[in-house]
C-alpha cells in the first residue's frame, strides 16, 4: 500500500476471534506474529461477533501492558464483552513492547436450547493464545528489522585475550558489513574447557577478560560505536559445569537421589558399569576392542557381572511376601477399604468376585489400591494398599473373625494375585534390560570401533567403558554438610527423537536407567521444578545470570532450547526483557515436529530458529532451503493491508474499550506466519564445505544464504575457508583471519571476506527496505535467485554455480535467463579457487598456535554476458563458468517507476471516483449474471470466461473478486486466472470497455467516472512484465471492489452501516438482485429496476419478477436497508395490477400477469403494513394513487395496450380494501388464457381458483388438489412417473401462514380505523352481512389454536380439532386446516414460524416455544429448514430436477418442497424463536442468551455467504446442508428474511440490553 499514508494513518492489525475465542486466521496455526513496536504505537484490534458465545458473561483478558507499564506474564487486563447482536465488538490494544503476550476469554458457555429447566453451565476459560511481537532492534539511531540481520558467530575462547587479540577480529567482522556478533558463552568455563560447560555464570572468563565485566562493557560499546556491531550471546539454562563450585553448596540445584529418588536405580547401574569397566581384565574380557565380537563379549559380561548381580528387578515389582503379609494382617483386623464404585465395575459385582480371573483380581488391586505405578522408587518401592487387599480377601474368604481357618488360603490367594500383578512389571524389566544392553552396545561401538567415531582406544581408569551419567561431588567441608545421597548429580545430555516437553530425568522417565541419554559428562543437569518456590536458589541464581547477559547483549541464543522447560524459559526471558525490552531471541530447536516448534516459538516469542545451509546434501536440497527462507514469490498478492478511512462516529457503539481512532486507518489482516529463521551458511557445530562438499562451494553457498529474506549468519572460519570443523572442547589454537589484519576490499585478501562485505551490505539493505519477494530457479548445479522489493520492483539477481563432490570441474550449463520487463547491470562475477589437497589441508591443520584457512583466491569472471533489450534483459553464463562461482546483478523495472509509486497510484482515488455511484449503478458495477448481461447487451456479451477455469458468475467486479479473494488469501499464483493474466491483457480491456459501454447504454454518467478510474489504473499496469500483472490486477480490483462496497454501505441505513460483516453481506444482495433489464420491468411502458427472484435462474423476461418472492424479500432487502424508494416502487407496481383481489405471482411487466398464488396478496399486504411502520411518514402510502392495469372489482381480462388499461386510479388504501373485500365475498375464477400455452404441466382443474371465508372461524380457504397456490408450488411434470399435473404440495384448505397473515392485516386496518386513519371499518360477506375488521380478526384469534394446535398429550385432544388417529408429531402446529388430504394437515413443516412472526398474538407463548424447539431439533438444517418432517413417509430430501424416473414422488423434482432445506424460512424461524424465547426471559443475562442462541444458529449461513462465489445465500440445499445443483445459488428471499431477523433483533435489543 501507499507509503505516503503511513504518517497520517493509524496502523491496525486485525485479529478476529471465533465463537470459541480462538484467533480466526488462515492456516489454522493460531500463531500470531506481529511487527516490532512503532511510534506511535500500532493497534491490535480484536473483533468479536456481538453475540458470540464468548460474550455470554464474557471477558477478554490480555497481558499486553499499557504504555509505561512493565510486562507481567500473569497480569491480565479484563475487557468486558457487551453483547450486540447486530454489531461486531472491537477491542483496540496498542502495542508498546516486544515479547510473548497472551490472551484468553472467560465466559459461561451457552447451554443447549430447551424449553425445560436444565443445569446451567459453569463459567469456563478458553485456551490461552499467544501473540509474538518482534523486537525493535536498533544500532544507534538505525532500526534493523529482524530480516536485515547479518550475524557472525565466534567461539569466544578462540578469540584470545581482550582487547589485544579481539579488536582486530571485531574490526574485520565490522568491515565485512556484519551487524551482529554471536558469542558463545563468555562466562568462566569449567574443567572441560567447553564454552557450554559454565563454571561460574556470574563471572566472565578471566583469561579472555582480565578486567571482567568492565571489559565486556567496554567491548560492547566499542563494537557498536566503532564497528557497527551489536552483540548476542548464548544463554545456557539447562546445565552447569560438573565442577561448578556453587553446586557443592547447593546440590539441590541438580537431580540427585535425594531430590529425585527415582534415579537411584540409574545411579546404581552407573556405579556398577564404571567398576566393571575398570575390572574387564579380571573377567577375562578384552580391554582393547578390535571387533564387534570383542564388544559382544563385553556386553554379555555386562549382563552377567553387572545387571544380574544388581537385582534391578527389585525396583520394578511389589515385594510379594511383604505385601501379602500386610494385606492378610489387615484382613485379620477387619481393616478394609472398598472403592467408591465397589466391586461392580472390575469384578462383576459381589457375586462375580469369586469366579473372576486372577488377572481381574490383580487389575482390581492395580486400579484401586496401588502405589508407585508411575515412577521408579527405591527397591520394592511399589506396594499395594493393604486395606484394599483386605477388602478383596473379605469378598473371597469371608470375614476373618468368622473364618479364621482360611488364613493360609488367604495367604495363597494374595500371593497369587501379587505375582500376577507383578507379571507386567517383570516384562518391563526384561524390556529395559534389552534396551540397556542395546544402548551400551551402540554407544561403545561408536566411541571405540566406528570409523566416524573418536576411537578412544583401551578401556581403563583413564578411558572408562561408559560416559558416566552422574557427577560425584568431592567430599570436603562444604559437601559433608549434606546428605551423602545428594552428592551424585545427574549429567545432562540429549536423546534421539525425544519429546521436547518431557523431563527425561523426571519421575515418569526411565531414560537414565535405560542408558538412552547421550550424555555430556562435563555438564550437570539443573533441576528447576515448576516455579521459583521449587528451587529458590537456582531460580534466583539463574535470574541474576540472565539479567547480567541482557544488560550487555542485544540478543540471546538459547542453547538447547528444546531441553529447557518452557516455564523456566518463559520466566527467564521475562526477566531478560525487563532489562532489555527489545531483546532478540534465537534458538537451536530440535523438536522433530513443526507443531512443537510453533509451541516453543509462540510461548517464548523466539525471533527466529537457527537453520543451516550446510545440512543440505545436494544442490537440489540447497534450492529447497533457499525456497523455504527466500521470502514470498515475486508477484505475490497484497494480503495484509487495506487502506480505509474511519468515521470517528461510525462504530463507537461496537468498541469495547472506546479506543478506536478517528484517523484514517490502514487495516492489516493478520495471516498465518511461518516460523522465522536465522539461516546460517555454517555454524560452529557443523562441518565446513571443505569437509562436506567441495571447498569452492564456500562462495555460492554463502551467496545463496545471504540473498534470502530472513536473518542470516556465518561463523568465524567460514569466510577464511578453515579446512575442518573446530573442536570447541579440545581445540587450543586461536583464530586468524585476513579480514582482521587490514582493510577488506574487493579483489584482495584470502577467503571470501571481500565478497561477504558486498553480500552483507546488500542483505542488510534489502532486509531494512523490505525486499521480500524472490524467484528461485534450480537447473542442474545452478541456482538463480531474484529478490525484489514488492513496490519499487528494484532488486538483485544472483547466479550461483554450486560445488558438490562428484562434479569436479564439470561446468555444466545454464539456460540463458530472460528477465522480462527488467533492466539490469552487472555488479560482479567471481570464482573461488581453493587448494584443498590433502597435503595442504594437513599442513594447515598442523599449525600449532593459529587457526588458518586453506590457500584460496577469488577471481573476477568477466565473460558473463548481459544483453539489454527493449522489453527484457537476457543474462548468459558462459560454459566455462566453474563450480564455486557466482554472478550478481542489480535490477530495476522501468514499468514500475511511477511518480507517486505504482502501488500508491493504483490504490488511491477510488473513493472519489465512485462517490457519485448510486445503488443501481453498483448493480451494474458489481454484479450482473450471464442472462442479465446478455439481456442488456442484446445477446452480444455475457460474463467473462477464464481459460481452464470457466465463466465468472458475474460480469461485474464481484465475479472477479469471488475468485481473487481466495487467490490472494492463499497467494495462489498458479491459479488459472493468474495464468490468463500472464498470457495477455484481455481482462483489463474487457472490464474497462464493458463499463464504458454500460455507462453509455444505460445513460449512467457515474459509471463513466468509475470506468475512467479503472482505465487509468489498468493503463498504468499494462507496462509491467506479464508475471506482475496478476498482483497488480488484483490490487486494482481489490481497491475498486472495497471502494464500491463502502459506497454501497454509505447509501444504506445506519443499522447496515454499523452492522456486522454478515449483515452487510446480506444487505449487498439488495444491490445484487434489482436492476435494469430490457426484457423485464415493473411496468409495460417504461423501464425501471425490478427485483430478480434469484440468480441466475430467475433473471429475465417473465421469470424475473415474482409477486410472492418480491413481498417475502421486500421488508429485508429494501425496508430494513433503508431503500425506501425502490420498495415503494415495487409496492405501487404490484398494487397497480390487483385483480380478483389478488396480486400476480408472475408479473411479466404487467403485460400478462398470472394470478395463481393465494398467498402473494397477503405477503403484499404485510409489506404495506411494514412500510407504514418502518418508513418515516410511512402511513402516507395509504393516500398514494396508482393507475390500475385492470378495472377495480372487475375480473375482465384485456391487453395492456387496451384503452381500459390504466384508465382508472386507486389509492393504496383502496387497494387494501378491495383485496379484503374480494376475499370476504369469495373468489371463483378460471385463469385467463388457461391451457397449455399458459402452463403446459397443469391439468384443466388446476386453472380454477376458488377462495372462500369460513365465517365461523374467519379462516380463508382455497385451492384444490390440482393446483398449488402457496410458495410450495411444484407441479408434477413427469409423464414417465405419471405425476404430470399432480402438485407435490397442493396445500389447499387453510394454510397456517395465510391465516396468520390475514389476521395481521385485519388487525392492522382495524387499529388504523379506530385511530381515524383508515376510512372503512370492515367488509361485506357474500350474503350481504357486514363484518368489521376487528370482528373478523377476533374470529381468527378465537379459533386459531383450537384448529391448528396438536397438544403434547393425547388426553388433551378433545379440546382441539384433532384426529388422534393420524397424528404423527405432538406439540406442533398443523401446516394446514381441512385440506384435501387430512394427513397433510398434520405434517410438520417450516410454515408455522411465519405465522408466529407476523401474528404472535395467535399463539400461547409456552406452546409456541415448545413447537419451535421441536422444529429446531427436527427440521432445522445447517443453513435451511427442511420442508418436511424426516419422519413423514413423503420425506424426500434430495431435489434433482433433471431426474426423469418412474418415481412418482421425485421424478422431475416433484419433491422440491418435500424435504430439501430452504434457506428463507430460516429467517422466519429465527425471528419467531427470538421473539418467543425473549418472552420467558426475565434478567438481562437471560435475554442475552436468547440472542446468542440465534447467533449459534446462523453459523451455517455465515459460512455459506462467505464462501459462495455468488456472494449470497442459495435458494435451497439438500439434506443436512448438502449442495443442490438445481438450486439458485443466490436467492432474494434467502438474504432478505435474514436481514429481517437482524432488524427485529435490533428493535428487541433495545428492550433487552
Amino acid at each position: 500500500m501507499a507509503a505516503s499514508d503511513s504518517v497520517a494513518s493509524q496502523e491496525v492489525y486485525l485479529v478476529p476471534l471465533t465463537d470459541d475465542g480462538a484467533p480466526n486466521v488462515p492456516g489454522g496455526k493460531e500463531y500470531l506474529y506481529m511487527p516490532a513496536p512503532t511510534d506511535p504505537a500500532y493497534i491490535i484490534r480484536f473483533e468479536i461477533e456481538g453475540t458470540s458465545s464468548i460474550c455470554r458473561q464474557g471477558s477478554l483478558w490480555v497481558n499486553i501492558p499499557e504504555a509505561g507499564k512493565q510486562f507481567r506474564r500473569d497480569s491480565f487486563r479484563e475487557f468486558k464483552l457487551h453483547p450486540d447482536f447486530n454489531g461486531t465488538l472491537k477491542l483496540d490494544v496498542p502495542i508498546h513492547l516486544a515479547g510473548a503476550f497472551a490472551f484468553y476469554t472467560t465466559f459461561t458457555p451457552l447451554p443447549d436450547f430447551s424449553t425445560s429447566n436444565g443445569t446451567p453451565p459453569s463459567p469456563t476459560k478458553t485456551t490461552t493464545y499467544y501473540i509474538d511481537v518482534e523486537p525493535k532492534i536498533t544500532r544507534g539511531k538505525d532500526i534493523l528489522p529482524l530480516d536485515s540481520l547479518s550475524i557472525f558467530s565466534v567461539v569466544s575462547k578462540f578469540m584470545g585475550r581482550y582487547p589485544d587479540d579481539w579488536e582486530g577480529h571485531l574490526k574485520g567482522i565490522g568491515q565485512r558489513n556484519y551487524n551482529m556478533v554471536h558469542f558463545t558463552p563468555l562466562t568462566e568455563r569449567g574443567d572441560s574447557n567447553s564454552p557450554y560447560s559454565i563454571y561460574d555464570q556470574l563471572n566472565f572468563d578471566p583469561w579472555c577478560f582480565p578486567n571482567g565485566e568492565k571489559d565486556i562493557a567496554t567491548m560492547i560499546t566499542k563494537m557498536e560505536n566503532e564497528h557497527g556491531l551489536l552483540g548476542m550471546t548464548d544463554v545456557v539454562w539447562n546445565h552447569t559445569a560438573n565442577n561448578s563450585k556453587w553446586l557443592e553448596e547447593h546440590p539441590e540445584a541438580g537431580y540427585n537421589i535425594e531430590t529425585a529418588p527415582w534415579l537411584e536405580s540409574a545411579l546404581e547401574l552407573d556405579n556398577a558399569l564404571l567398576k566393571f569397566g575398570n575390572e574387564l581384565a579380571s573377567y577375562g574380557l578384552p580391554t582393547t576392542l578390535s571387533s564387534v565380537d570383542d564388544l559382544n563379549k563385553v556386553i554379555v559380561g555386562v549382563k552377567q557381572h553387572v545387571i544380574i548381580p544388581l537385582h534391578l528387578w527389585q525396583y520394578y515389582v511389589v515385594d510379594v511376601r511383604r505385601d501379602t503379609q500386610r494385606a492378610v494382617e489387615a484382613w485379620s483386623q477387619a481393616q478394609t477399604s472398598i472403592p467408591k464404585e465397589g466391586f461392580s465395575s472390575a469384578l462383576g459385582g459381589l457375586d462375580g468376585v469369586k469366579v473372576c480371573s486372577l488377572k481381574q483380581k490383580a487389575d482390581f488391586i492395580l486400579n484401586n489400591g496401588f502405589y508407585g505405578a508411575n515412577e521408579m522408587g527405591p527397591r520394592f518401592g511399589r506396594s499395594i494398599d493393604a486395606s484394599v487387599g483386605a477388602a478383596l480377601l473379605t469378598k473371597l474368604h469371608g470375614r476373618y473373625e468368622t473364618n479364621k481357618s482360611a488364613k493360609d488360603a488367604a495367604i495363597r490367594t494374595m500371593t497369587d494375585v501379587l505375582n500376577e500383578l507383578n507379571e507386567p512389571f517383570y516384562k518391563d524389566y526384561d524390556s529395559d534390560v534389552g534396551v540397556i544392553q542395546a544402548q551400551l552396545f551402540d554407544r561403545v561401538k561408536f566411541v571405540r570401533l566406528d570409523d566416524h567415531g573418536p576411537k578412544l582406544g583401551a578401556i581403563g581408569p583413564n578411558s572408562a567403558l561408559i560416559e558416566s551419567y552422574f557427577t560425584r561431588l568431592p567430599l570436603n567441608a562444604m559437601t559433608k554438610k549434606h546428605n551423602p545421597r545428594s552428592l551424585s548429580l545427574v549429567n545432562n545430555g540429549w536423546i534421539w527423537a525425544a519429546n521436547a516437553l518431557k523431563d527425561h530425568a523426571g519421575s515418569d522417565s526411565r531414560a537414565y536407567l535405560r542408558r538412552e541419554v547421550i550424555v555430556w559428562s562435563d555438564c550437570v543437569k539443573l533441576r528447576y521444578g515448576q516455579s521459583p518456590k521449587d528451587n529458590p536458589f537456582l531460580w534466583e541464581f539463574m535470574t541474576k545470570y540472565t539479567r547480567l547477559m541482557a544488560k550487555y547483549f542485544a540478543g540471546f541464543r538459547i542453547d538447547n532450547c528444546h531441553s529447557t522447560p518452557l516455564v523456566v524459559a518463559e520466566y527467564l526471558l521475562d526477566q531478560a526483557r525487563e532489562v532489555r525490552p527489545n531483546l532478540a531471541v534465537f534458538a537451536e530447536l530440535f523438536t522433530g515436529s513443526e507443531e512443537m516448534d510453533y509451541l516453543f516459538v509462540k510461548r517464548l516469542s523466539i525471533s527466529a530458529l537457527i537453520r543451516e545451509a550446510m545440512q543440505a546434501w545436494s544442490t537440489e536440497e540447497v534450492s529447497r532451503l533457499v525456497h523455504m527462507h527466500g521470502g514470498r514469490p515475486i508477484g505475490s498478492f497484497e494480503i495484509d493491508e487495506i487502506s480505509q478511512h474511519q468515521d470517528p462516529h461510525s462504530d463507537k457503539a461496537n468498541s469495547v474499550n472506546g479506543n478506536m481512532s478517528a484517523r484514517a486507518e490502514r487495516i492489516h489482516h493478520v495471516n498465518q506466519s511461518p516460523v522465522h529463521a536465522l539461516f546460517m551458511d555454517c555454524t560452529h557445530d557443523n562441518e565446513v564445505p571443505a569437509q562436506k562438499r567441495d571447498a569452492r562451494d564456500t562462495l555460492p553457498n554463502a551467496a545463496l544464504v545471504n540473498i534470502c529474506a530472513c536473518a542470516t549468519g556465518s561463523v568465524m572460519g567460514y569466510d577464511e575457508i578453515y579446512p575442518r570443523l573446530l573442536d570447541i572442547v579440545h581445540e587450543k589454537r586461536l583464530y586468524s583471519s585476513a579480514s582482521s589484519e587490514g582493510h577488506v576490499d574487493l579483489g584482495g585478501g584470502v577467503g571470501i571476506g571481500e565478497i561477504k562485505k558486498l553480500l552483507n551490505k546488500l542483505h542488510t539493505q534489502m532486509g531494512r527496505d523490505g525486499y521480500h519477494e524472490t524467484f528461485i530457479h534450480h537447473e542442474g548445479e545452478y541456482i538463480t535467485v531474484h529478490r525484489v522489493h514488492p513496490q519499487t520492483r528494484k532488486g538483485y539477481f544472483l547466479v550461483a554455480h554450486t560445488a558438490f563432490p562428484g562434479y569436479n570441474n564439470d561446468h555444466g550449463s545454464l539456460t540463458p535467463v530472460h528477465l522480462s520487463g527488467t533492466k539490469a547491470k552487472v555488479l560482479g562475477a567471481w570464482s573461488l579457487w581453493v587448494d584443498a589437497s590433502e597435503r595442504t589441508t594437513n599442513e594447515v591443520c598442523a599449525e600449532k598456535t593459529l587457526l588458518k584457512g586453506l590457500p584460496s583466491k577469488v577471481s573476477d569472471f568477466d565473460d558473463v554476458k548481459l544483453e539489454l533489450k527493449a522489453d527484457e534483459t537476457v543474462i548468459t553464463v558462459p560454459a566455462d563458468f566453474p563450480p564455486g562461482s557466482i554472478a550478481l546483478f542489480e535490477t530495476w523495472m522501468p514499468g514500475a517507476e511511477y511518480s507517486q509509486g505504482l502501488d500508491s497510484f493504483v490504490t488511491t482515488g477510488a473513493k472519489e471516483a465512485f462517490a457519485d455511484l448510486d445503488l443501481v449503478d453498483l448493480n451494474f458495477f458489481l454484479y450482473r449474471s450471464e442472462p442479465e448481461e446478455r439481456d442488456f447487451f442484446g445477446g452480444a456479451d455475457g460474463v467473462y470466461t477464464i481459460p481452464k477455469y470457466g465463466n465468472l458468475v458475474y460480469a461485474g467486479l464481484q465475479g472477479w473478486w469471488s475468485i481473487l479473494k481466495n487467490v490472494i488469501r492463499d497467494n495462489d499464483l498458479g491459479h488459472p486466472i493468474c495464468n490468463h493474466l500472464r498470457d495477455g491483457q484481455w481482462a483489463l480491456e474487457w472490464i474497462a470497455s464493458r463499463l464504458e459501454r454500460m455507462a453509455k447504454l444505460a445513460e449512467r454518467p457515474a459509471l463513466h467516472k468509475a470506468a475512467q478510474w479503472l482505465k487509468q489504473r489498468f493503463d498504468a499496469i499494462r507496462r509491467l512484465p506479464s508475471f506482475l500483472l496478476p498482483r497488480y490486477f488484483a490490487l486494482v480490483i481489490q481497491t475498486a471492489y472495497r471502494a464500491s462496497w463502502n459506497r454501497g454501505m454509505e447509501l444504506m441505513g445506519d443499522n447496515i452501516r454499523h452492522g456486522q460483516y454478515f449483515l452487510q453481506s446480506l444487505a449487498m444482495v439488495s444491490v445484487q438482485m434489482p436492476g435494469y433489464m430490457k426484457s423485464a420491468s415493473l411496468y409495460p411502458d417504461r423501464s425501471v429496476p425490478s427485483l430478480a427472484a434469484g440468480l441466475p435462474h430467475f433473471t429475465h423476461s417473465w421469470a424475473r419478477c415474482w409477486g410472492r418472492d418480491v413481498f417475502i424479500s421486500l421488508r429485508g432487502l429494501y425496508l430494513a436497508t433503508g431503500r425506501y424508494e425502490i420498495a415503494l416502487e415495487h409496492i405501487k407496481a404490484f398494487a397497480s395490477v390487483l385483480k380478483h383481489g389478488m396480486i400476480p405471482n408472475l408479473l411479466s411487466d404487467g403485460k400478462l400477469p398470472r394470478y395463481n398464488s393465494r398467498d402473494s396478496i397477503w405477503f403484499f399486504l404485510q409489506n404495506i403494513q411494514d412500510y407504514a411502520t418502518m418508513v418515516p411518514n410511512g402511513l402516507d402510502i395509504l393516500k398514494m394513487k396508482v393507475a390500475r392495469r385492470f378495472l377495480p372489482y372487475d375480473d375482465t381480462f384485456f391487453e395492456y395496450n387496451d384503452s381500459r388499461a390504466y384508465s382508472k386510479e386507486s389509492t393504496i388504501e383502496e387497494i387494501i380494501q378491495e383485496a379484503l373485500q374480494r376475499h370476504a365475498t369469495g373468489l371463483s375464477f378460471r385463469e385467463a388464457n388457461a391451457g397449455p400455452a399458459l402452463d403446459m404441466q397443469m391439468k384443466s382443474e388446476g386453472f380454477q381458483l376458488d377462495v372462500t371465508v369460513d365465517w365461523d372461524t374467519g379462516f380463508i380457504f382455497g385451492g384444490n388438489q390440482f393446483n398449488c397456490g402457496t410458495w410450495m408450488d411444484k407441479m408434477g411434470e413427469s409423464e414417465r412417473a405419471r405425476s404430470k399435473g399432480f402438485p407435490g404440495t397442493p396445500r389447499d384448505g387453510a394454510a397456517i401462514e395465510i391465516t396468520s397473515l390475514a389476521y395481521s392485516a385485519l388487525r392492522w386496518v382495524a387499529e388504523l380505523h379506530s385511530e381515524g386513519k383508515y376510512k372503512l371499518s370492515g367488509v361485506k360477506t357474500g350474503s350481504g352481512q357486514t363484518v368489521s375488521f376487528d370482528d373478523w380478526a377476533s374470529r381468527i384469534q378465537k379459533n386459531f389454536e383450537r384448529c391448528y394446535y396438536v397438544p403434547v398429550d393425547a388426553k388433551d385432544d378433545a379440546q382441539y380439532d384433532v384426529n388422534t388417529a393420524i397424528v404423527n408429531r405432538r406439540g406442533i402446529y398443523k401446516d394446514l386446516y381441512k385440506s384435501g388430504k387430512e394427513y397433510e394437515d398434520y405434517q410438520l413443516r417450516a410454515n408455522f414460524p411465519i405465522a408466529m412472526t407476523v401474528a404472535p398474538q395467535l399463539f400461547t407463548p409456552s406452546k409456541a416455544l415448545y413447537a419451535l424447539e421441536m422444529a429446531d431439533n427436527i427440521i432445522r438444517g445447517p443453513t435451511g429448514m427442511a420442508t418436511l418432517d424426516p419422519s413423514d413417509l413423503n420425506y424426500r430430501p434430495y431435489y434433482i430436477n433433471s431426474e426423469d424416473s418412474t418415481d412418482f414422488a421425485t421424478s422431475k423434482g416433484r419433491n422440491y418442497h418435500q424435504g430439501p432445506e430452504w434457506i428463507w424460512p430460516t429467517g422466519y424461524f429465527l425471528r419467531a424463536l427470538l421473539k418467543f424465547d425473549l418472552m420467558r426471559r426475565n434478567t438481562r443475562e437471560e435475554r442475552i442468551e436468547a440472542f446468542q442462541q440465534i447467533t449459534r444458529r446462523l453459523y451455517g449461513c455465515k459460512k455459506a455467504v462467505n464462501e459462495s462465489p455468488w456472494a449470497g445465500l442459495a435458494e435451497l440445499t439438500q439434506k443436512n446442508g448438502e449442495f443442490c445443483g438445481d438450486s439458485s445459488p443466490t436467492q432474494a428471499w434467502s438474504a432478505g428474511c435474514l436481514i429481517d431477523l437482524f432488524y427485529d433483533a435490533q428493535e428487541l435489543a433495545k428492550q433487552s440490553y
